[in-house]
């Protein structure tokens, strides 16, 4: 994106022969930020906060640049996840969701999260949390030929997924449900995720398709017809062989991680394309690659920081609780920043401690640091919007829309 911007600036030949941006960040997929990602910063300046002065930082996890955008919508919107460098945002007022393209200013918008309430059982209702809608596992998205966009995004804790279209009025939820270690991935406008039916049985893995055209029911009915998760790949058991699972992207790839968290410390990663013509053998290089594992995995290259070594997964070492690199090829480990994360990192904390926060939205999308205080704080901020007061204030709200 930077170097087409440039090369738009060279004269004004280059820049009438070459298509602007604006206005097709969102519709155009060549323009998507793919590799940018917000970048938190820590001390609860939330985005929206005063002292960035509307602005909003965004590092670059391939080359580790860092930019300042001005984005003053954030007084009054909150951000739930990012997909492809697009931002899912939430309205405080009337919880519409919208998609923006922090570059370009292009936003889309979608109904409000509040219309998933009718499709709640009385049981759900009953021990509702905003926290349980806005818990977002992944969001992936497409653009029609005639420009409708068609969002789906995986709540995490309910363990279904929604889906809506810039045509629709309100979201849908699937019929099926998936259980909450499901793990989700967004890839290439579709989500894959992961399941195991019993403890130490065979891994599954499953993709998840957006509705295309006639695959939809009747709009005014809040349950649509979602495609049912399509098994393309299973692990016997024991291959892999470890009991934590992890789904990332890397290089335009899907790799399937493997760790564990008592006695052995070895992780495993292996590619979905292997996997899915019964070659389970583990890689030992990624690209120059890291994959930093916590809620989410983010690919990002050794480029970006010193610290980073490359063809390695960065977590928090289970035994010592420092944040630590596992080196693929050796199978050993090195401390990567700032000691031991037991008790809080001190501050101010290395870059790795603000790219490590990407991987946790609960901490990321509210000014927090991993090991810097609560692990999933609260809303500093508009409380009323995005917690909710009462299940009155929900109802009452539902009814308006």
């Amino acid at each position: 994106m930077r170097d087409y911007v440039r090369l738009r600036a060279v004269c004004r030949e280059w820049r009438s022969a070459t298509v602007c941006p604006r206005g097709r960040g969102l519709h155009d997929p060549r323009f998507h930020p793919r590799r940018w990602m917000m970048l938190p910063e820590g001390h609860g300046i939330h985005p929206g906060h005063r002292k960035l002065g509307g602005y909003i930082r965004f590092i670059n996890l391939s080359t580790g640049a860092i930019v300042r955008v001005r984005l003053p919508l954030f007084s009054s919107h909150c951000i739930l996840d990012s997909v492809d460098g697009i931002l899912l945002l939430q309205r405080d007022e009337d919880t519409v969701i919208r998609l923006l393209h922090p570059f370009t200013g292009d936003i889309v918008d979608l109904p409000p999260l509040a219309t998933l309430l009718t499709g709640l059982t009385p049981i759900q209702m009953k021990m509702f949390s905003w926290n349980v809608l806005r818990t977002v596992g992944a969001t992936a998205f497409t653009v029609s030929a005639d420009g409708v966009v068609t969002a789906m995004i995986g709540l995490f804790k309910l363990g279904r997924v929604a889906c809506a279209t810039t045509m629709d009025q309100q979201w849908r939820l699937s019929t099926w449900s998936i259980s909450n270690g499901w793990r989700p991935l967004s890839f290439q406008g579709k989500m894959y995720t992961l399941h195991t039916p019993t403890n130490g049985s065979e891994l599954q893995i499953f993709q998840i398709e957006l509705p295309g055209p006639g695959e939809k029911e009747d709009f005014d009915r809040i349950l649509c017809y979602l495609p049912a998760p399509k098994l393309i790949a299973t692990c016997l058991a024991g291959k892999p062989r470890r009991p934590f699972y992890y789904l990332a992207e890397c290089d335009s790839e899907i790799l399937v991680i493997g760790r564990c968290l008592t006695d052995s410390l070895h992780v495993e990663v292996y590619r979905l394309s292997d996997i899915i013509q019964d070659r389970i053998v583990p890689v030992t290089s990624i690209g120059g690659n890291a994959l930093f594992i916590e809620e989410r995995v983010l690919s990002v290259s050794s480029r970006v920081h010193p610290t980073i070594v490359g063809d390695s997964v960065v977590h928090l070492h289970c035994k010592e609780f420092y944040l630590g690199h596992y080196q693929l090829a050796t199978g050993t480990w090195l401390p990567t920043a700032d000691g031991c994360a037991r008790g809080g990192v001190p501050s101010p904390c290395s870059l790795i401690y603000h790219i490590f926060t990407c991987c946790c939205r609960p901490t990321w999308n509210k000014g927090g640091l991993l090991y810097q205080g609560n692990v999933q704080p609260s809303w500093r901020v508009k409380r009323k919007w995005r917690e909710g007061v009462s299940m009155i204030w929900n109802t009452s709200m539902v009814a308006n829309l």
